[in-house]
């Protein structure tokens, strides 16, 4: 296997605990330990990182932007999803 022929990982780096891991961007390796480093060598070598996922990116599924309008549609027609559908009690001070 040549370095061409590596699978895709997509990087996702979270920065500080209580916060999400947020994507970083993607690269190249041919195992998961050694996308693991070589994520830490480039997404956090100014220590911005305290945890680091790799997914390969055959493992992502994803909605099309251009299929916004009819994927999110169903949505729309529930609002009691809503928290402006709920009317607050008096006397609650924190919701």
């Amino acid at each position: 296997m040549t370095t061409s022929d590596w699978p895709l990982w997509e990087v996702f780096v979270r920065s500080r605990r209580g916060l999400s891991h947020t994507h970083a961007g993607s690269l190249h390796a041919p195992d998961a330990q050694m996308a693991l480093r070589n994520a830490r060598d480039l997404y956090t070598r100014r220590n911005e990182g305290v945890s680091i996922w790799v997914v390969p990116s055959t493992a992502i599924t994803a909605s099309s932007p251009d299929e916004k309008d009819p994927f999110f549609e169903p949505s729309a027609d529930k609002p009691y999803r809503h928290p402006t559908f709920y009317e607050v009690p008096e006397g609650v001070k924190n919701l």
